[in-house]
């Protein structure tokens, strides 16, 4: 997946971000985050972190805007530029990510609890700034250790609006030349930013707020 070649967006801009998060978590420790944003001030672009068994922690962007954005929000041991590709198959129900060292295809289930209760309020519910601190609120009981409100490592206030929700039910994954091993939650959190993703392996569609 490609983006445009506009210009990064400076600090202090309101930025929103339309996409999915892929979070899972493997056998072998790896736990894995992929972004696949279909619209953003950088246009369409993936990117991926990911949180070793001993805790490192590692950005695969594509290019140096992407990865100058993310750094400005989330927290990083090693930052790596390197070809990264999402391929959503919606008749297989998979992605197919590729992303320097990563190779991995994730098969996707059914749509949770969580993502059928999402799917039956409007978006101007769920994504409203006017109740977000009632959705924190729900979330934070629902989903422990994901939290929608905070703020970006440079203290830039972020938001999350989750759309809808389906399970991850199979990974296949490499790091290298160490196949990662099969699916387990993703446990511990993953220690990026101000936030974790769930820990049952999922994909969720999420409107972000910058700013």
């Amino acid at each position: 997946m490609t983006h445009a070649s506009d210009a990064p967006p400076a600090r202090g801009d309101r930025l929103t971000l339309d996409g999915h998060i892929a979070g899972a978590g493997t056998q072998e420790g790896t736990r894995i985050v992929v972004g696949r944003w279909l619209r953003s001030p950088l246009g369409a672009f993936a990117d991926v972190m990911v949180e070793r068994p001993d805790g490192t922690r590692v950005l695969l962007a594509p290019d140096e805007d992407v990865a100058a954005l993310v750094t400005r929000l989330y927290t990083f041991d090693a930052v790596h530029v390197v070809d990264v590709r999402v391929a959503a198959d919606r008749a297989a129900r998979t992605w197919t990510v590729e992303a320097g060292p990563l190779d991995a295809r994730l098969t996707l289930g059914g749509r949770t609890p969580v993502g059928h209760l999402l799917s039956s309020l409007p978006r101007a519910v769920t994504g409203s700034a006017v109740t977000s601190g009632l959705v924190a609120g729900v979330a934070a009981v629902v989903l422990p250790g994901v939290r929608t409100r905070g703020s970006g490592v440079d203290g830039t206030p972020e938001r999350y609006a989750a759309h809808d929700q389906h399970a991850l039910v199979a990974v296949d994954a490499r790091w290298g030349d160490r196949t990662l091993g099969g699916l387990r939650p993703v446990a511990p959190p993953v220690r990026f930013g101000f936030s974790s993703v769930p820990e049952r392996p999922s994909v969720t569609a999420v409107h972000v707020v910058v700013g």
